[in-house]
């Protein structure tokens, strides 16, 4: 089972966090606030995506490179470099 599949339920419990705090980026634009808090919230909404991003990471190399069963370790050692490679642009 893939690990996106087993941690479903918790992987999108933070993509909700996330969508909430976006939301919230929105309201505070729209009630035209200092734009310290805007950046605050920006700030925490980067850390989310991030944290979300570090969870499906490690997942994929426990699954995928450190115990391959599904692919060649090669394959999907490339798809990882070609992924983050892509998120740190």
């Amino acid at each position: 089972m893939a690990h996106t599949v087993r941690d479903k339920k918790k992987l999108l419990n933070r993509v909700r966090r996330l969508r909430g705090q976006i939301e919230a980026v929105e309201r505070l634009l729209e009630s035209e606030v200092e734009c310290s808090d805007v950046l605050q919230q920006i700030a925490a909404c980067r850390g989310s995506i991030n944290g979300l991003m570090a969870e499906v990471l490690e997942g994929h190399i426990r699954c995928h490179i450190a115990e391959p069963k599904q692919k060649p370790r090669a394959k999907a050692v490339e798809e990882l470099i070609g992924i983050t490679k892509s998120y740190l642009k």
